[in-house]
């Protein structure tokens, strides 16, 4: 799922009404999600949160964009914070499936429109920046709202987007793409602010002020303090006291968890904790986090323990929020905490109970039907061979292959997720062709369209039973291998696997081939029976060799 943040700050947090407007215009987008809007009355500034698909994160941005052009006017606004113009600043942040190279395109994109259309000054900063000193925000917002009439008249701060001339209702807007900042607080069992200090200073980039032989703090030749860098890049933390919980504790931003990773830091600051004679007891996140970071910080504890990384992600997660105390002061809850879970609906077919889906199998409702129980059964292959990988990892005697037994298991159970979601897949391809058959056909132009949407729907019916096709054969390469290097006493589980990996195949071909005939595309159908009947007989073989192993291999254990 591709997936990005959009953190827009808006120079209006007084006024609710307008608040509200530009927030509406976030939440009518389709493919988004508004998270969060935080008004501050002394700062005068908003901060609007949400996130969806980069289309759909780009057009909700220019909507709110263009509405707080529309109601704001800094010619009357004052404020602590430091602001360009009604909107101050809207960087991208990938969150999943996104690069970071793909969050600067949708700056661009966003920079040239709100440029063009609405004819607001736009400045490019952090990764979408078009040269090195635009980078740093400050810099970019030097000056102010005040300052930049005369900033533009200044060659060297041409816009990126947009007129070099002064906008004086909308000022000017810095448009980019940064990293996910991470909010996370470490707490520990003392009332000794001191301590969370230290430990702060130790952790963070910047560091510590360097002390001369005297104590006192050196100094550069300008005057300014000279810092020892701490342990971690793209770190920074300060020490308080939290009067709600009369405790200490360090207070964290994480600017880029792939350079430094909450699990890590957990794992320092315990350590540090203790050579002052403290404890950590657990950890707080303040805001919203990406799956990944939880997933690593799972995987990260599974490895410490020596245990397989290939379980489910829900596993992954538990471990993590064990592992790092992340319900010491609060439970932590990962629908509410993890960003993806804000967006993503788990199937209807998948998320239910095996009796109700058989339930609703048995009826006479077109769908679900075959495609989606091949899918199904594609995705318990998959569940059978982790399973296999997992009783092998760590069992004496089997210490050869558990490099390749965790490869396994993590491979597994990606896979089980993608042919989980293929399950409701191809129920919903098989009602777009439905949806397509009733479009109104009074017309000519009518029945135009109606064609060409109907080929279109088939084509997608039947690429999805292709796409399990082709997971099948991962399936059952993963049934072969727990059958040649897993526990001997579930190889009849990898039989079972391999059986699965050749029922959703044969299942997801007969599929593919039901939607061929009603295909006009010449090209399209000669390329996917092609596909479809090499990956059959692939795995049809493939399959018939595992069983007939598993069998001789029990044969043999006799």
């Amino acid at each position: 799922m591709k997936l990005v943040e959009c953190v827009p700050n808006f120079s209006e947090g007084r006024d609710a009404a307008k608040i509200e407007q530009i927030a509406a215009e976030i939440r009518g987008t389709e493919g988004v999600k508004l998270l969060d809007v935080d008004p501050g009355k002394d700062t005068n500034r908003t901060v609007v949160t949400f996130i969806g698909t980069p289309d759909g994160a780009l057009e909700a941005a220019f909507k709110a964009i263009a509405k707080a052009a529309e109601v704001i006017d800094m010619r009357t606004h004052t404020g602590a914070h430091a602001r360009m113009g009604a909107t101050d600043v809207c960087p991208f942040v990938p969150v999943s499936g996104v690069s970071m190279g793909e969050c600067a395109a949708l700056a661009r994109k966003l920079g040239e429109r709100v440029g063009g259309e609405l004819g607001i000054p736009v400045y490019l900063y952090e990764e979408a920046a078009s040269i090195p000193e635009r980078r740093n925000l400050a810099n970019v917002r030097q000056g102010e709202y005040e300052g930049l009439s005369a900033k533009l008249e200044d060659p060297a701060w041409k816009p990126d987007f947009g007129p070099a001339a002064f906008n004086a209702k909308s000022g000017a807007t810095v448009i980019g793409a940064r990293e996910f900042l991470i909010a996370y607080n470490v707490n520990l069992n003392t009332r000794d602010v001191k301590i969370a200090r230290e430990i702060a200073f130790d952790i963070r980039e910047k560091g510590r002020a360097k002390r001369d032989a005297a104590g006192a703090v050196m100094k550069n030749e300008n005057g300014e303090t000279i810092f020892a860098p701490g342990k971690f890049r793209a770190v920074k933390a300060v020490g308080w006291y939290m009067e709600d919980f009369a405790r200490a504790q360090i207070s964290i931003n994480l600017v880029n968890y792939r350079v430094t990773p909450p699990h890590a830091v957990f794992d320092e600051c315990a350590r540090l904790a203790e050579s002052h004679g403290a404890r950590v007891t657990g950890s707080e996140l303040v805001g919203l986090i990406p799956l990944e970071a939880m997933a690593e910080a799972g995987r990260h504890y599974l490895r410490k323990q020596k245990k397989t990384t290939g379980v489910p992600e829900s596993e992954l997660i538990h471990t993590a929020v064990l592992s790092m105390g992340m319900s010491d002061l609060y439970p932590f809850e990962p629908d509410k905490k993890i960003i993806e879970y804000q967006f993503r609906k788990e199937g209807r077919l998948a998320g239910m109970k095996m009796n109700t889906f058989a339930d609703v199998l048995s009826t006479d409702a077109p769908a679900p039907g075959g495609g989606s129980v091949a899918a199904l059964s594609g995705a318990l292959s998959a569940a059978l061979s982790s399973m296999v990988a997992a009783l092998t990892h760590g069992k004496k005697g089997y210490e050869a292959s558990f490099a390749e037994m965790e490869k396994t298991g993590v491979h597994a159970q990606t896979l089980k997720t993608a042919l989980l979601e293929d399950v409701d897949r191809d129920t919903e391809a098989f009602n777009k062709v439905m949806d397509a058959t009733r479009l109104p056909k009074a017309t000519d132009t009518e029945k135009r369209l109606r064609e060409a949407t109907i080929q279109e729907a088939t084509k997608g019916a039947t690429l999805v039973p292709l796409g399990v096709l082709r997971r099948s054969r991962e399936a059952a390469e993963l049934a072969r291998i727990v059958v040649e290097k897993g526990n001997r006493n579930s190889i009849s589980d990898g039989g079972v696997a391999a059986l699965a990996a050749r029922t959703a195949a044969e299942g997801a071909f007969l599929n593919v081939m039901i939607n061929i005939p009603g295909i006009t595309d010449g090209d399209f159908t000669k390329e996917t029976l092609a596909e479809a009947n090499r990956l059959r007989g692939e795995i049809v073989r493939h399959t018939e060799e595992t069983v007939l192993l598993a069998e001789k291999m029990i044969g043999r254990e006799k």
